[in-house]
């Protein structure tokens, strides 16, 4: 009698069919997709209400430094008006292609100015300045226009603003400069509006 083995062979795996691995791979690039998708509404949507910009000169200290950065919100003066005190940012006008300039508001649209005696008058009213690095060493009189600012550095004696090359149209305003974020140990909000509002 012949003895026959019986050899014991696995059922083979259960191949997926095509059609389920071709749906997870589209199911991947769709989700790929929406991520890249989203993402980029993300990065357009936050660069069309804020920027962000180096400080490159000195003409801010002690308030600002070379080398931080901060960032800029570009619709606050479409919900509302610029006040006294903003640090902003804007074309400089002698020349809108160069880089951005930041500054202080001093004075609004319709004041008057006066910079005498090492103080800063609006209306006939003296600011009080905490922010600055030194009083000013020079005199002049300005009239604000009415689709203008005046704009000074806080640090008044090493800075190009207003009081050599005039006003910023209100047109040339980028944003209201407001939080330094970097480097983190000088993070801190700007515009605490220390300024004293004088009457016009």
């Amino acid at each position: 009698m012949e003895n026959f083995e019986t050899e014991i062979v696995p059922d083979p795996q259960p191949e997926l069919p095509e059609e389920n691995n071709s749906g997870s791979v589209r199911r991947f690039i769709i989700d790929v997709l929406e991520t890249v998708v989203l993402s980029l509404v993300l990065f357009l949507g936050i660069n069309a209400i804020s920027a962000r910009i180096r400080i490159e000169s000195i003409s801010m200290q002690p308030t600002l430094y070379a080398g931080d950065y901060v960032i800029v919100n570009k619709v606050a003066y479409r919900l509302g008006e610029p006040s006294r005190g903003d640090v902003i940012v804007f074309h400089y006008p002698p020349d809108p292609g160069r880089e951005p300039y930041i500054k202080r508001v001093i004075g609004l649209p319709g004041d008057h100015v006066v910079i005498r005696d090492k103080q800063v008058l609006v209306n006939g009213e003296s600011l009080d300045e905490p922010y600055i690095n030194a009083e000013p060493n020079y005199d002049g009189e300005w009239r604000v226009p009415t689709d203008s600012l005046f704009v000074l550095g806080d640090n008044r004696n090493n800075s190009s603003d207003s009081h050599s090359w005039g006003m910023v149209p209100l047109e040339n305003v980028i944003g209201k400069a407001e939080v330094v974020y970097w480097p983190p140990s000088e993070w801190k909000a700007l515009n605490p509006n220390n300024a004293v509002a004088a009457d016009r």
